[in-house]
């Protein structure tokens, strides 16, 4: 898959960090960029656009990343979902891959970063 051809789902309770990561994927050249803020949210858009890539905060308000993961995993098991950590949430990170996050993002976000994980799901990585 192209790069052009892809579509994401970026959720995050934080304004800016959805701004900064979709600033960084439409950079790269993203088709469709929607977003959510929190995790019900993310469900309703999840379900509204069947994106390629779901990058998705652990903490965020109504329903948090993992729970969230695991409901749209429900609707589509081969969903590629990027959790977004910060340092504070490194333990539940691991109870999100547990779930079945395919990698995770650390933030601060850094446009690098985001770069090779929307490569390798790509197949243009090395991963």
């Amino acid at each position: 898959m192209n790069i052009s051809e892809l579509k994401v789902l970026v959720c995050d309770d934080s304004i800016l960090s959805r701004k900064k990561l979709k600033d960084c994927l439409a950079t790269l050249g993203c088709a469709e960029i929607h977003e959510a803020a929190d995790g019900e949210e993310a469900i309703t858009q999840y379900e509204a656009h069947t994106p390629d890539i779901v990058f998705m905060d652990i903490v965020m308000p109504k329903k948090n990343g993992i729970e969230a993961l695991t409901e749209i995993l429900k609707i589509n098991p081969k969903t590629t979902i990027i959790m977004a950590s910060s340092v504070g949430t490194q333990s539940s990170l691991k109870d999100a891959i547990k779930a079945g996050a395919r990698d995770f993002l650390q933030k601060p976000i850094d446009n690098e970063q985001v770069k090779k994980l929307v490569e390798t799901y790509c197949g243009k990585g090395g991963k």
